[in-house]
Parts: structure tokens; sequence; C-alpha cells
């Protein structure tokens, strides 16, 4: 094989690589969202993916590394509902529906934000969004000024805590639906209310 031949070859098991690591994530993100974190192995995950172990180890060398990347990838999907790219009720509602629908990922979630680690290990977008609302604060007929980093935090534990707690303990017959739309009404209550609604 020449080297040329090599460096084109390389790319394309890089790919593979990638593509089946996401997998591997996105199938153990499926089995704790069916069965819960305590159920999480690799042993597990090789036979839901119809692999031997060995290739799970050679993605992630223990059950740790890849809660790691379980932990990585809900953050990411949490970081998503406060993206200033998409329409503000379009993030309300995927927010609201996403920890309807992933019960054991928000635990996960939960327990890594009250660990007292870094909240940037949490919710990597911390820094933005503590920006954007003390921009939209910035423009705010509110005589009181908007302490952004305590805002902020009881949004993020409203918006994730609050719609598992309305479909558990107040409202179980409501379905998913009812309950994001009932929450995207309310957020855009409270967030016109403060003069934060960037729409």
């Amino acid at each position: 094989m020449t080297s040329s031949s090599a460096s084109e070859a390389a790319p394309r098991r890089n790919r593979g690589y990638s593509g089946t690591h996401e997998k591997m994530i996105e199938t153990a993100v499926r089995l704790v969202s069916e069965k819960g974190i305590d159920s999480l192995s690799i042993a597990g995950l090789a036979r839901a993916m119809g692999v031997n172990r060995t290739t799970i180890y050679y993605h992630f060398e223990s059950r740790e590394a890849l809660l790691v990347e379980v932990r990585r990838w809900s953050s990411e999907q949490l970081t998503k509902a406060f993206s200033l790219a998409a329409p503000q009720q379009e993030r309300i509602d995927y927010l609201t529906r996403f920890v309807l629908e992933n019960p054991e990922l928000i635990k996960l979630w939960i327990e890594d934000l009250v660990s007292g680690s870094d909240i940037h290990q949490s919710y990597p977008l911390w820094d933005e969004l503590v920006a954007g609302i003390k921009s939209l604060a910035q423009g705010s007929s509110s005589a009181e000024p908007v302490d952004a980093e305590v805002f902020c935090i009881n949004l993020l534990l409203g918006a994730i805590i609050g719609p598992r707690v309305f479909h558990n303990s107040i409202r179980p017959d409501q379905d998913v639906a009812t309950i994001v739309e009932r929450f995207r009404r309310e957020w855009q209550r409270l967030l016109r209310q403060e003069s934060l609604l960037d729409e």
C-alpha cells in the first residue's frame, strides 16, 4: 500500500469509528431510558448492539467511561433547548418533551448538577445562558435588576424538574402534549412579565 492510499483509507476508518461510537452512546441512552441507569453495563450494551464486549471496550474502557458519554449526550440535548437558533416556543416545547420522555436521563443530569462539580460540566453553555439573560435584562423595563445567575439556575431547575414533578405528582392523567402546551404558556407568561421574551 502506498502512503497516499494509506492516508485515503484512514479517514474512512475514522468516520466509521465515530459513527459506531455515536451509535453505542445512543444505544446506551436508550437502555438507560428504558431500564434505568443501574441496568447499564458493557455486556448489556454489547447484547443490545449485537457485538462482542471487546468491541465496546475498544470505544469505552469501562462502564464509568460510557456513563460519562451518556451524561455528555444528555447535556447536549438540554443545551439545545437554550440555543437561540430556534424560536423560543420551539425551545420550551423541546425541553419539556425531552424531560418528560427521558426521566432516567434527567435523574442522571440532576445528580451531576447537585454533586458540587463545576456547572460547565453539567451544562456546557452556562456562560452563554447567563450572558443572554443579562443582555435581555438590559432592555427590560423592570425597576429591579435581574440577578442573571440566580435567574438562570431557577430557569434551568424549573424547566428540568418542573415537568416531571407536575406529571408524576400533580397531573399524571395528562398526556405529554397537554403538559408541553401548559408549560409553554406559563413559561412565556413569566418571561413576558420579566420582559425577557425574545420573540
